[in-house]
């Protein structure tokens, strides 16, 4: 008997750690194709980045949505909803036929990964009571979230490249049935309460951040101190600021403020803000860096990558877990970021006339071992203080402090680099140029990275430092 409740927790891990992996190599496994998206659905190039955006604004902005329905309903139910959004929407994808069409899909996309992740989480927390157990879980967990991040530039790159752009959605769908089918067999059905679903705060806070990505985004053309930006950056503050007000007055408010008196929840939430704002940069300018400098096709990007995936993969299963239960999530996060930081930096010295085996493959190892030791830690510590009703709304607030950190992170990496560029002087080369804005933005993003390490050395805390 206990060898089958052993093997089913273990199944059950694998369909969470799916569900993961899918959700955030939906983030990534756009980037190679958007040439070909661009050619078949007569998108602007500025345009393009809303295939990103779409997806990532609408996932960040409601998982906190997300965590309350879990807690609501139950996680096991939410997370069937998610993936039933998920599978459809991936199919509208696959078959868009212009370009409000795809990005309207990669928003309903976005909707369904924004109920499996925090879902996801609150049921491995739920199946995985033994704190041994769980931090190999972890390990798991983590790997299946950094190592889809990689993994969707490989997959993008082979999928374009040999079939066509339309199979990076339609993938999902047999993926989501098989999720679907096995869920009720192998899930914790999770306990259902009353209560009431906050809308308005699930529509002013996606709003704020729709508004302050699209004002970033739109800085490259209009201007920093243009009407259009301060006003739409004035507007999404405002917002936001009557999100907080409405919090406050809500008798069930989507986010209950005091939640934010637990132990190293405001500042784990902020250090993974800070960890995706580095990190999501760093695999996108190294994917233009490998094509635009170095010249790789598609594939060869991707097979490029490839020692990041393997790498985040056998150190998060097989060593962070271990790791963290010897020497403590703090510690191990500070490495990891402080391991990052010099990834970028190393990143950020990499010529025109770079190499593989000298500019790509140290540093990317080297970034993929500190992300490797740093998001278990960070999740670990923005969710352990949390009271066992509100492990859903941790849930959704450390997923959606990653995800709207990638989101910000990399459209003021991206605006700031490209107005770096821009003013390189007319003389240099037009690669050379390019080249000097990538190392611009891995600079930009090393400074994002050492700023997450600051703030975890002075502001987490440790176990005992929480019970004393």
């Amino acid at each position: 008997m206990k060898s089958n409740a052993h093997s089913k927790r273990w199944t059950a891990l694998l369909l969470l750690c799916t569900a993961q992996f899918l959700v955030i190599m939906d983030t990534s496994i756009i980037g190679v194709a958007l040439p070909a998206i661009k050619a078949d659905l007569g998108y602007t190039q500025s345009g393009l980045q809303w295939i990103f955006n779409a997806y990532v604004i609408f996932f960040g902005g409601l998982l906190l949505l997300g965590g309350k329905l879990s807690d609501l309903f139950g996680s096991r139910k939410v997370f069937n909803w998610g993936f039933l959004i998920l599978t459809l929407s991936s199919l509208f994808a696959g078959l868009a036929w212009s370009d409000m069409a795809l990005n309207t899909a990669r928003a309903l996309q976005g909707v369904g990964s924004a109920l499996i992740a925090p879902s996801a989480l609150t049921l491995l927390l739920s199946t995985f009571t033994d704190p041994k157990e769980l931090n190999k879980a972890f390990g798991f967990w983590g790997a299946s979230a950094a190592a889809g991040g990689s993994a969707g530039v490989f997959f993008g790159g082979a999928i374009t490249e040999w079939l066509s752009w339309n199979w990076i959605f339609l993938i999902n769908i047999p993926i989501g049935i098989a999720v679907l089918f096995y869920s009720k067999k192998y899930l914790k059905k999770g306990v259902s309460k009353k209560g009431n679903v906050d809308i308005l705060g699930a529509v002013l806070i996606t709003s704020a951040l729709v508004l302050t990505v699209y004002s970033i985004v739109s800085a490259e053309n209009v201007g920093w101190t243009s009407v259009q930006t301060i006003g739409l950056l004035s507007l999404s503050l405002a917002l936001f600021l009557i999100f907080l007000l409405s919090q406050k007055k809500k008798q069930e408010p989507l986010i209950s403020l005091s939640i934010f008196k637990a132990p190293n929840l405001s500042s784990g939430n902020i250090v993974m803000a800070l960890l995706a704002g580095s990190w999501i940069p760093l695999w996108f300018y190294l994917n233009l860096y490998l094509q635009q400098i170095l010249n790789y096709s598609a594939f060869e990007s991707g097979l490029a990558l490839l020692p990041m995936t393997i790498c985040i993969m056998l150190v998060m299963v097989g060593f962070t877990g271990k790791l963290v239960g010897k020497f403590g999530f703090k510690s191990n996060l500070i490495v990891g970021l402080l391991l990052l930081t010099l990834s970028l930096l190393l990143f950020g010295t990499a010529p025109v006339e770079g190499s593989f085996l000298s500019n790509v493959l140290p540093a990317s190892l080297l970034g993929a071992l500190g992300m490797s030791l740093a998001y278990i830690p960070g999740t670990i510590a923005a969710t352990s203080g949390a009271k066992p009703e509100e492990t859903g709304l941790a849930s959704g607030l450390v997923s959606s402090s990653y995800q709207i950190g990638s989101a910000i992170g990399l459209a003021v990496i991206v605006a700031i680099a490209a107005f770096y560029t821009s003013s390189i002087d007319a003389t240099t080369t037009k690669l050379t140029a390019l080249n000097e804005g990538f190392r611009f933005a891995f600079n930009s993003a090393a400074i994002l990275s050492f700023s997450a390490l600051l703030i975890a050395a002075v502001y987490i805390k440790k176990p005992e430092q929480i019970i004393n």
